[in-house]
């Protein structure tokens, strides 16, 4: 793909408004768009031999190299939606809550699904999917960290919640809330505090360099228990993202406590606020058949 790509721009789109909502993955995204395999060996082909590359053969041989059409298109997606859904996603998160969780329950759900199909047949599939389950449900119960932030700290946490937004399943933005991260980093986006900005996104880009290559070694030469394990990890993130949470003291929780909720069912959670159960349902139908729907799609074509 030598040129920008309008297909890649808007899964980057749909990749960072995902990211930026705690208990989803962009990861998620690019796997039910099909876009998975090839973001990974992208990445990965960022290396020093694309560097050589550049000074013996020139831009146009590592832009080849690399799949600089795609990797632009989807970091500008990705981008744009960030810096533009930021404020929005944040209202949602504070003022429908559980649709927004409800609609990503759907989408996540129908993914699991989706990538227990691709494993193929043989091996001990099960019992990967079981420890990915158990390793989304630990980081499920974990509870967040007083961490100062500072320019090292924001550095940090971009290197580890980065690894999270590649992974299905596993929320970057869940990984900063876990870290006490969230709120700065969202503040920053929303006050465009470019000093933060450039740190946390360097920390994101020295993460997944070194991620990256590890993925692409499972993919290539384990893609059976892999992918077994991710969907694992999928369905453990459905506790992450399930829509009726309450807080420790039994009350109604709010965006600043969002790791430290237990799960009910509707009937509880209506004994405090509305459950807004036939709706919740509803979108998560919608977020079902959303996915049901981009598979078709992207098999047809």
């Amino acid at each position: 793909m030598k040129g920008l790509s309008g297909g890649v721009f808007l899964r980057g789109i749909a990749m960072g408004a995902a990211d930026i909502v705690p208990g989803v993955s962009g990861g998620t995204i690019a796997f039910i768009t099909g876009i998975y395999d090839q973001l990974i060996d992208s990445l990965k082909a960022c290396n020093v031999q694309a560097l050589r590359l550049l000074f013996s053969d020139g831009v146009g041989a590592a832009w080849q190299y690399v799949n600089g059409g795609f990797l632009l298109s989807l970091l500008l997606g990705i981008a744009l939606s960030v810096l533009s859904l930021a404020r929005a996603i944040s209202w949602a998160l504070q003022e429908q809550p559980l649709l927004l969780a409800a609609f990503f329950f759907g989408l996540i759900l129908a993914s699991a699904l989706l990538v227990y199909r691709q494993i193929p047949n043989g091996g001990r599939r099960l019992i990967f999917v079981a420890l990915g389950l158990l390793f989304a449900l630990a980081i499920s119960t974990l509870r967040p960290a007083e961490v100062p932030v500072n320019m090292l700290t924001v550095f940090g946490s971009g290197a580890l919640a980065i690894c999270a937004m590649i992974l299905p399943g596993i929320s970057g933005s869940f990984i900063l809330l876990l870290l006490g991260m969230y709120e700065p980093v969202i503040g920053a986006i929303k006050t465009a505090d470019v000093a933060v900005i450039a740190v946390f996104l360097l920390g994101c880009a020295s993460g997944l360099m070194l991620f990256v290559r590890l993925l692409s070694y499972l993919m290539h030469h384990h893609r059976r228990p892999l992918l077994a394990t991710l969907t694992g990890i999928l369905l453990g993130s459905l506790a992450i993202i399930w829509p009726w949470k309450l807080s420790g003291d039994g009350g109604l929780p709010g965006v600043e406590s969002a790791v430290n909720l237990h799960n009910v069912w509707p009937a509880e959670y209506a004994l405090q606020g509305e459950s807004q159960w036939p709706l919740c349902l509803a979108l998560m139908l919608l977020g079902c058949l959303l996915v049901l729907f981009i598979d078709y799609f992207a098999s047809r074509n």
